[in-house]
């Protein structure tokens, strides 16, 4: 079968593959790079699959390269894949203005303004086309599938774990935007991806969204990480309203706050191991 894909690079990486790929996406009308590193258990068998979506700034490259993951998804025979933040190279108006909209900061979302509608659909290319992809082309199971992500691909993860219960088993976040709809980062992003009608932003709210769950008692357990010298936690973050939320719903969270942390990748390859474990918990069971 002739591969929808262009390999880049590949590596071999604690028994297993770590490759970065490029591909023609339809949903975006544009080129997408994505990661996968493929555990060696997958040899033999289809193995869970866990997305990882990345927040501001950030490319494909940067989870894989950064947080240390690698060795123990070896362990538990998981596969990581990791997607691009956005279309990159269209040239749009204003793409390139600011570091918090346009290229590197999709949000996760499918735009509905021009002239972003077109190509910056990546709720749909993650949800949909990217994992169609991976199952099709690599070892992964589609029924033992998660999400997590940081910052911005915190919110993603979140959003995109709890809209679609039936595709992702497990969840879970570091410093996610709890709250987009109530902060900067989120009032930007979504005034210039979805237009002024703050009644369209309430989809991609994680807060919103588990605030309207109405079977939490059969959903996955909820991880998130928030450290607490985190630059951004009172300005941008907003995860007591998360916790908020979850409480009125019954949605269980397990939200740990950790002293001394900030933002960045240190704080994310400390807690790694804890995510994959909790995610494999859960695809195993």
């Amino acid at each position: 079968m002739t591969q929808p894909f262009e390999q880049i690079s590949q590596h071999r990486c604690f028994g297993g593959t770590m490759g970065f790929y490029r591909h023609q996406a339809a949903s975006t009308a544009s080129a997408m790079r994505f990661a996968v590193f493929t555990p060696p258990q997958a040899a033999s068998a289809r193995v869970p699959v866990l997305y990882y979506l990345a927040g501001l700034t950030c490319t494909e490259e940067t989870f894989m390269i950064k947080a240390g993951a690698q060795r123990v998804a070896a362990e538990l025979g998981m596969m990581l894949v990791t997607p691009d933040t956005s279309p990159r190279g269209l040239n749009l108006p204003g793409e390139s203005d600011s570091w918090d909209f346009g290229v590197g900061a999709g949000f996760y979302v499918d735009a509905t303004e021009a002239p972003w509608s077109k190509h910056f659909r990546m709720y749909t290319y993650v949800s949909q086309e990217l994992r169609e992809l991976v199952t099709a082309h690599f070892p992964a199971d589609p029924a033992r599938c998660g999400i997590f992500g940081h910052s911005m691909g915190g919110h993603g993860a979140l959003v995109l774990g709890l809209r679609n219960p039936d595709l992702y088993r497990s969840i879970s976040a570091f410093a996610p935007i709890a709250a987009p709809r109530q902060c900067p980062w989120g009032k930007k992003a979504f005034g210039g991806y979805l237009g002024e009608d703050r009644g369209q932003w309430a989809q991609y709210d994680a807060s919103e969204i588990a605030a309207g769950v109405k079977d939490a008692a059969r959903r996955p357990p909820l991880l998130v990480d928030q450290g607490l010298a985190d630059q951004f936690l009172a300005e941008q973050l907003y995860p007591e309203r998360l916790e908020q939320a979850c409480r009125s719903s019954g949605l269980k969270l397990t939200l740990r706050r950790h002293e001394g942390y900030d933002h960045g990748y240190y704080f994310i390859s400390t807690l790694i191991e804890e995510h994959l474990r909790h995610h494999a918990r859960i695809l195993k069971a």
